[in-house]
């Protein structure tokens, strides 16, 4: 008897072996050092400094960051240059840029104790940016190597 799949289905699967190909490339520690580089130690509410699930809530925007830079990598590969492929996902890079400064800006001392400054938000951006940037790299590089 034949099994009968959808293209739906199979469609995500190949999504799902793509990501995981992805994200062979990075690891907790650069993450973490992402992290420190972008961020450094801001006080969150209470008195005590950034713990695992602040660091883990910035890890989910850089992986998602990540993830799609490699998605629309296939892209630069056909020609379109990297400005032009980043504009394609102007709309998804915007929510998490905006959700990581929200985040930041509910758990973070950023109101109270600091005022609340354009560089916070810059830093989120290019945050979000940066790994973007690193997996349209791989991305990229998987594409060339015909890795995909």
């Amino acid at each position: 008897m034949n099994v009968i799949t959808t293209f739906t289905t199979k469609q995500r699967e190949k999504e799902i072996k793509s990501e995981r190909t992805l994200l062979r490339g990075i690891s907790i520690k650069m993450l973490q050092e992402s992290v420190r580089k972008h961020f450094g130690y801001i006080k969150i509410q209470g008195g005590t400094f950034m713990q695992e699930g602040f660091d883990e809530a910035c890890f989910d925007v850089a992986i998602e960051a990540y993830l799609l830079g490699g998605k629309v990598s296939k892209f630069g590969h056909e020609g379109e240059g990297e400005e032009r492929v980043k504009q394609r996902c102007h709309t998804e890079l915007k929510h998490f840029i905006d959700t990581l400064y929200n985040f930041w800006l509910y758990w973070a001392e950023v109101g109270v104790t600091q005022p609340v400054d354009e560089s916070f938000y810059h830093s989120c951006e290019h945050f979000v940016d940066t790994w973007w940037e690193e997996g349209y790299r791989q991305g990229m590089k998987r594409l060339k190597l015909r890795l995909h």
